[in-house]
């Protein structure tokens, strides 16, 4: 695959808006208070400094596309990581996938107890939501943005895709439903980040749709790379616990098809994505950028 079309510039890019969506995030969720302090620290630990913000970096890049403005998209990079962030939360517990290390550092509930931990992940979803309706953007755009992200986030979307990945440890499952869980539990919240902007914007539904196309394609490749990672990286390396689906016993792309065959797959769905985003043309240049980030991370 050829390299990022921005070269250096990109990371330079990238390094600003990472700092750019930190700062938004910690503008947006509220310092300890009153009673309730320690769910607040809670929040912010999950939330702030880490991570490698991928999600808001395809809100930004997606932005610049459609010529989103600045507001909204610090509005829309916003909400995906706080969803985000509370699916991490939730998905670390012991009810759940029962891991103590997330971004080089103890998970949440390891820190604050599982009570905490729970309480802070079910207060990120309502604020991710308060935010983007805050956004300075028309009512209908706002409205269209609020029910993909209900829509990417809930029973359609993450947590569906969550419970039938529970549902299936130590089953075989065909590569049409392994896309499918995953298009659901990951790529549903990559749809969210990409196509929020141009909703927000009520952008034509052309765009719309190259977006979209975009987003499921990056969106199952990220899956396809985590997993090819998930078993060949160390702990160090992912800040998480390596190995961990193998001994969980879940199905992945690696046990479905093996490593090199899951890595030349996700090659083919970055260039479809690229594609995509090509075809829907304007300031294109980042989410080009951010799909061979993507592609070629080791984390």
């Amino acid at each position: 695959m050829s390299k990022a079309i921005s070269g250096l510039a990109f990371e330079a890019w990238a390094a600003l808006h990472r700092q750019r969506i930190e700062a938004a995030l910690a503008r947006f969720i509220p310092d300890a208070e009153l009673s309730s302090g320690r769910m607040f620290e809670s929040m912010r630990y999950s939330v702030l400094g880490g991570g490698k913000r991928l999600r808001a970096l395809l809100a930004y890049a997606s932005a610049e596309a459609v010529g989103a403005s600045s507001d909204v998209a610090d509005h829309a990079a916003a909400s995906v990581e706080m969803i985000h962030a509370y699916s991490l939360i939730h998905d670390d517990m012991p009810c759940m996938d029962n891991d103590a290390m997330r971004r080089g550092k103890p998970t949440n509930h390891v820190v604050f107890g599982d009570a905490t931990a729970m309480l802070a992940g079910d207060a990120l979803q309502p604020l991710a939501f308060r935010v983007l309706l805050d956004a300075n953007a028309s009512a209908s755009g706002i409205v269209a943005a609020s029910r993909l992200l209900a829509d990417a986030s809930g029973a359609r979307g993450m947590a569906g895709g969550q419970a039938i990945d529970l549902a299936n440890v130590g089953k075989p499952m065909t590569q049409a439903a392994l896309e499918e869980m995953h298009a659901m539990k990951t790529g549903a919240m990559f749809e969210a980040a990409v196509v929020l902007p141009a909703l927000m914007i009520e952008a034509d539904q052309e765009r719309v749709d190259s977006l979209t196309q975009f987003a499921a394609n990056i969106g199952l490749a990220f899956q396809v790379v985590d997993d090819v990672l998930d078993a060949t990286a160390s702990s160090e390396t992912l800040g998480k616990t390596a190995g961990k689906d193998a001994a969980d016993d879940k199905p992945t792309f690696v046990s479905l098809m093996g490593i090199d065959a899951a890595q030349a797959y996700a090659r083919a769905l970055t260039r479809q994505a690229i594609a995509a985003a090509e075809v829907m043309g304007g300031n294109n240049a980042r989410l080009i950028d951010v799909a061979f980030a993507m592609a070629e991370r080791k984390s």
